[in-house]
């Protein structure tokens, strides 16, 4: 290696000893490359400009530190001399800062006698802040709780909001002097911890700080403060807990046992009590808070099952307990309590139990049938069918196995509806319910079946009129009432309807989750689901009940509810109709869910229709939405010609001017219809959903059942498209006889085709004409611009001889003035001579 190195050094010494100009070039070059070098950076420093100076963010009259210049050294000193502080850091040019800066500016007002609030400017670059600190995102709140922080405020920047957080961490404990506050604390539906702590033999307990910081640290987790923390002194009031030692920690659970910190096993910490009350908390009620930012909170919540998403008004600041969340919170407490008789209670254990212990009775299982009206009147109802199966053996878990649903039992089951729903006189006020009662021993289970002939209304929903099977969960568990008491609606009848729906949790393969959203932060994702616009109430049911209880839910707030089974891509709204209370309302929708053959109808959410009146005349392009699809569509007089599309397909947009065209061939056409549906703004049902965007369906008339699609593996062009639809058009329609009949819709295709080729024709001889003439302008027009400029060349010309003659004359003028002079001159000379 050194060898040939050595070899290379003296080629190159030698060809620059024979070529002087060579090596005095290259050092010339090299010269020159590093004063451009110098140069371009010597006046590269003054290309940016310095920052302006930071200004105050918030107004001097705020009752807020503004540390504007970013000193973070500042902070420390303003936080130790304030028992609470509030750290609010900023960003001048961010617009949530902004937002947020009213906000902090009205909780600083009510609670600057209470708390220290501090706003640092992280952004400027010679700051402290900015150089210490490393924030993804702004605007960001740390507090201070004495020695205890920070803690990151993550909830909505909303006043109320902020001013609850506060509130909360200011007093993070609640005191429980007495067994009645106790009692009160636990039956929330929200978890309860308790700790117990002596205070008469010291001011300050051992363990009481780490129980404090416990509770500052379920409030890092949760900024609402779900899991509430008290704290009781009374040993009285401990034992009626079962709890008799001293620094002991309570959970209280409303489904499974209470549970005691198990000290003996963890490390009593803040972090260990804090991961042990998540751990072991009981849930009935979840509270979610999408960012409205890309996140993926919603899609990991609602793939763990279904979910029923409520929609509430919420005011943070609110005095006492919300009446509507109450009733909900009670409604989802009865649905998940599986189990009356609880655990027995081993005196070794430090478990609290409450309850007596009472047996569940056995559920019964209901099948439903809408039967077809003979005779539709106006006014008139549908009769429904209910058939329930009440097993001997109540210890064995009911199978719902019903004789349609069994081979060769169909005929069993219209016996049955026969000898239901029979022949009666209905008026028009009558109300009572015909049922009869058939004994049968087809069941494997030898059950006895109850038949109970209903109408629509008096189950509480909503059905269509030809619904063929289904499950009707108003007689989940309860049977059918006889004909001797269908008359009055007993106290015993609602208690027992109340039993069915309790522990309904444990008796269905359709596990529901309760979360609440607050209406006025969430909205839009409401209207996504079905709900209706801002200046309309709900659209879920709870919107008139709310107003009804006079808690808040004013002419200002909106209700919603809904349940979304994302597995199944389907979503369902409650219809508060026909009931009268919360709890009526939400117990019926659920317990219609929870049946195998659900009466609920899938909601399909589309585009509004425009308010406006729409013009009389026809359009080119019929856009299809979720109310008009299926109206449009199973049209049985047109032939529909549909594109699906999204407006987020760049290639359907490409095709827009193929379908314009189409649709300008068929404009006038009585038989042919030109639709799209944008699917990704339309729900539509399953039946008539595609599998990609573009897609083309032909639904001919007289024969919806026999639609096609357009084949993937053709190119869509105009041609192609009228080929498909001369092709699969109603073509396999049998003419009707001549009296009134319509003739074959092929012909009729095939003559229009033949009259659009004419017209097409005549158009492009028009065409050509038309060319013709504008060429013909176009050359008169060039001819008459080149005479314009010989003309005005000559004019040129002219006005140039026109100068000349001017001052020819000008010049002749002045000889003569001269010789006139002269003249004057020479007889006043010959006059002085004489």
């Amino acid at each position: 290696m050194l060898r040939w190195l050595r070899q290379s050094l003296r080629q190159v010494s030698s060809l620059m000893a024979r070529r002087p100009v060579l090596v005095c070039g290259a050092i010339l070059l090299s010269v020159l490359l590093l004063l451009a070098v110098t140069f371009t950076c010597s006046r590269a420093k003054n290309v940016v400009a310095s920052a302006r100076p930071p200004v105050r963010f918030f107004s001097a009259e705020a009752p807020v530190v503004d540390l504007y210049l970013g000193q973070l050294e500042q902070v420390e000193r303003l936080r130790g001399a304030a028992e609470v502080s509030v750290i609010f850091f900023y960003a001048p040019w961010c617009a949530h800062s902004i937002a947020a800066r009213h906000e902090v500016q009205e909780v600083a007002r009510r609670l600057v006698k209470q708390v220290q609030f501090v706003a640092v400017n992280c952004w400027w670059s010679q700051g402290k802040c900015r150089k210490q600190k490393s924030f993804y995102q702004y605007p960001v709140i740390h507090l201070f709780y004495k020695r205890f922080g920070p803690i990151e405020y993550k909830g909505p920047f909303m006043a109320s909001y902020v001013e609850r957080f506060i509130l909360r961490v200011i007093t993070p404990l609640t005191y429980l002097p007495s067994r009645a506050t106790l009692q009160d604390f636990l039956s929330f539906h929200e978890p309860g911890v308790v700790g117990y702590f002596q205070f008469s033999s010291s001011p300050q307990p051992p363990g009481y700080i780490t129980y404090l910081s416990s509770a500052l640290q379920a409030l890092k987790r949760d900024f609402r403060g779900a899991v509430r923390f008290g704290v009781v002194t009374s040993r009285q009031v401990a034992e009626s807990i079962s709890v008799r030692d001293d620094q002991t920690v309570y959970l209280h659970r409303h489904f499974n046992s209470s549970l005691i910190f198990p000290s003996w096993e963890r490390n009593f910490t803040s972090e260990g009590i804090c991961s042990w009350v998540f751990e072991h908390r009981e849930t009935v009620l979840q509270w979610l808070a999408p960012t409205g930012a890309k996140s993926r909170l919603l899609e990991q919540e609602l793939t763990k099952g279904p979910a029923l998403l409520l929609f509430l008004p919420h005011n943070p600041l609110g005095p006492g307990p919300d009446l509507l969340l109450t009733q909900i919170a009670d409604v989802a407490v009865r649905y998940h309590s599986c189990s009356d008789s609880p655990h027995h209670h081993h005196p070794s254990d430090h478990y609290y139990y409450s309850g007596p212990s009472q047996p569940l009775s056995p559920p019964l299982c209901c099948l439903s049938v809408v039967l077809p009206r003979p005779h539709p009147l106006p006014g008139s109802t549908s009769r429904v069918c209910e058939l329930c199966l009440n097993q001997s053996n109540p210890g064995r878990s009911p199978h719902c196995t019903f004789p349609s649903q069994t081979s060769g039992g169909a005929a069993v089951l219209q016996s049955y509806l026969r000898r239901c729903c029979l022949p009666v006189a209905v008026t028009a006020t009558a109300t009572t319910v015909a049922c009869s009662n058939i004994l049968s021993s087809y069941s494997p289970s030898s059950g006895r079946y109850s038949a109970c002939c209903r109408t629509l209304g008096q189950l509480g929903v909503s059905l269509p009129p030809q619904q063929g099977l289904g499950l009707d969960s108003e007689g989940l568990g309860t049977p059918p009432p006889s004909p001797s008491s269908s008359q009055d609606s007993s106290p015993s009848s609602q208690d027992q309807e109340a039993g069915v729906f309790k522990g309904l949790r444990c008796r269905t393969n359709k596990t529901l989750r309760f979360y609440i959203l607050d209406s006025a932060l969430h909205w839009p994702l409401a209207v996504r689901l079905g709900a209706l616009g801002n200046n309309e109430m709900g659209g879920g049911g709870l919107g008139e009940l709310g107003r009804l209880l006079g808690n808040g839910t004013g002419d200002g707030a909106r209700s919603f509810a809904t349940i979304v089974n994302l597995k199944d891509e389907v979503h369902y709204v409650l219809d508060h109709r026909g009931t009268a209370t919360v709890t009526e309302s939400l117990e019926l929708f659920i317990r219609n869910f929870s049946t195998p053959h659900s009466p609920l109808q899938r909601r399909l959410v589309g585009r509004r229709e425009e308010e406006e009146e729409r013009p009389q005349k026809r359009p080119l392009i019929s856009e299809l939405t979720t109310s008009s699809f299926l109206s449009t569509v199973m049209d049985p007089h047109r032939d529909v010609v549909l594109f699906y599309y999204s407006q987020w397909c760049g290639y359907c947009s490409v095709l827009n001017h193929v379908i314009i065209q189409l649709a300008r061939m068929f404009h006038g056409n009585s038989t042919v219809t030109i639709a799209r549906v944008n699917v990704a703004r339309n729900d539509l049902p399953w039946e008539f959903m595609v599998d990609h965007f573009p897609s083309v369906l032909l639904f001919p008339r007289h024969r919806k059942h026999l639609s096609v699609k357009f084949p993937e593996d053709t190119p869509i062009t105009l041609p192609t498209l009228l080929r498909f639809i001369l092709k699969h058009s109603d073509s396999a329609h049998q003419p009707m006889k001549a009296d009134g009949s319509d003739p074959n819709p092929h012909v009729l295709l095939k003559a229009e085709f033949r009259a659009l080729q004419g017209e097409v024709q005549t158009l492009h001889r028009a065409r050509q004409r038309l060319s013709n003439q504008l060429a013909q302008l176009w050359r008169d027009n060039r001819r008459l611009s080149f005479n314009a400029v010989a003309l005005e060349t000559h004019n040129a010309l002219l006005q140039a001889q026109n100068g000349e003659l001017q001052r020819e004359r000008l010049s002749l003028v002045e000889q003569h003035k001269e010789k006139s002079r002269q003249e004057e001159e020479g007889g006043e000379a010959r006059g002085d001579g004489r």
